[in-house]
């Protein structure tokens, strides 16, 4: 399986475990600050990400989904109540993360309808063909093997079945480009930094997201890997982008 440059892209440079664990205790250590993290350094603007992200499954409409990397279960929750879905069932390596999710989960009442498990995009432990539609908002970074963790994703979904990712891109215009990397290299680690007391995790979504291979470049893995009816909508500027594909 052929490598990618954000594959390597670590939150801690100087230790010697794998990017896997890295980033599981990365997201440990956040966790009781990443939704209002998210809100801050977003000004709100990735609730309305998820919700393009989610309506591209709308004509779909899947019963079972599968969300990777479901982190807090924003978008699991989400999800839920605009499909409409019979299960959805998120895996994510930080159980600091899931345990948060799971409280947001039961204050809401949808312990029948959202089921979250602590588990690995790179041995996703279901049968072939067990869901409908997958989504992996802002966690495809994340991945220690990007090919890999796809391939696993295909081979959970159902023919037909379809994979919404949502994720950071980068500007092209040259003047949102300047005020875009002024944003991530200064005042993202910073207030990071200051209401998470961890400057490392927002370092490394900055370099994580130039190495990342974004727009055409991603769904050519999608489509060499064997996904159908692939697409990229550009989001605010080109700052985030939604990709599908489809088993």
């Amino acid at each position: 399986m052929k490598d990618y440059a954000h594959d390597t892209v670590v939150p801690y440079k100087h230790s010697q475990v794998g990017k896997k664990k890295q980033v599981a205790s990365m997201f440990d250590e956040i966790a009781f600050r990443y939704d209002f993290l998210n809100r801050v350094l977003s000004v709100g603007i990735d609730v309305g990400w998820r919700k393009k992200a989610i309506k591209q499954l709308l004509k779909n409409k899947p019963l079972h989904i599968l969300d990777v990397a479901t982190g807090t279960a924003d978008v699991a929750i989400m999800a839920s109540g605009i499909l409409n879905p019979i299960k959805i069932t998120g895996i994510d390596i930080s159980d600091g993360m899931l345990n948060i999710g799971r409280k947001k989960i039961e204050k809401l009442g949808l312990q029948n309808t959202i089921d979250l498990l602590h588990g690995d995009c790179e041995t996703i432990n279901f049968n072939n063909d067990s869901f409908e539609a997958v989504t992996v908002a802002f966690g495809v970074r994340n991945f220690e093997n990007l090919e890999k963790g796809l391939l696993e994703i295909l081979r959970v979904l159902k023919p037909g079945g379809k994979l919404v990712v949502l994720e950071f891109s980068k500007p092209k215009s040259v003047v949102v480009k300047i005020i875009y990397n002024l944003y991530m290299k200064i005042i993202t680690p910073n207030l990071g930094k200051l209401i998470s007391k961890n400057s490392n995790a927002y370092q490394y979504l900055d370099e994580s997201i130039n190495k990342f291979p974004e727009g055409n470049l991603f769904t050519n893995i999608l489509d060499n890997l064997g996904y159908r009816n692939t697409y990229t909508k550009p989001l605010s500027l080109g700052i985030c982008s939604i990709y599908c594909g489809e088993k």
